[in-house]
């Protein structure tokens, strides 16, 4: 489980908030199929995992419909995305992994670093 504002939520639906928020950043309508397209799974693996985000009140989402964030799954989506992108920055910039790499790295990592260790990530890269 992870905990993001009082809300705790698993690691996957934390990657699907993840997914739904950098969609949104570049397409105006998220569909089932861009998720799914997005993390390579299943719609109906993706459709089940609304429906817990939608439960979660993260989300609206009316059958065949767009997936909208609330407020609050804004907030968290915009929250993992942040950790990702510094990140996979660090493992980049410092430990000089590919792209690729570092994207694989930095989505497992996310979910099991503290906050203090990905502050003191970026601190140390901004010196």
């Amino acid at each position: 489980m992870t905990v993001h504002n009082d809300v705790y939520i698993s690691k996957a639906l934390a990657d699907y908030l993840e997914a739904i928020y950098t969609i949104s950043k570049t397409k105006s309508n998220v569909r089932t199929t861009d998720i799914a397209l997005k993390l390579g799974i299943s719609k109906p693996s993706v459709n089940r995992a609304v429906n817990s985000l939608k439960k979660y009140g993260l989300v609206t989402h009316e059958p065949y419909g767009v997936i909208i964030l609330t407020e609050k799954g804004l907030s968290i989506g915009d929250s993992v995305s942040r950790r990702h992108r510094m990140i996979k920055e660090f493992l980049i910039n410092v430990l000089r992994l590919t792209d690729k790499e570092a994207d694989k790295e930095a989505c497992q990592l996310e979910h099991n670093i503290s906050q203090s260790t990905v502050e003191k990530m970026k601190l140390y890269m901004e010196h």
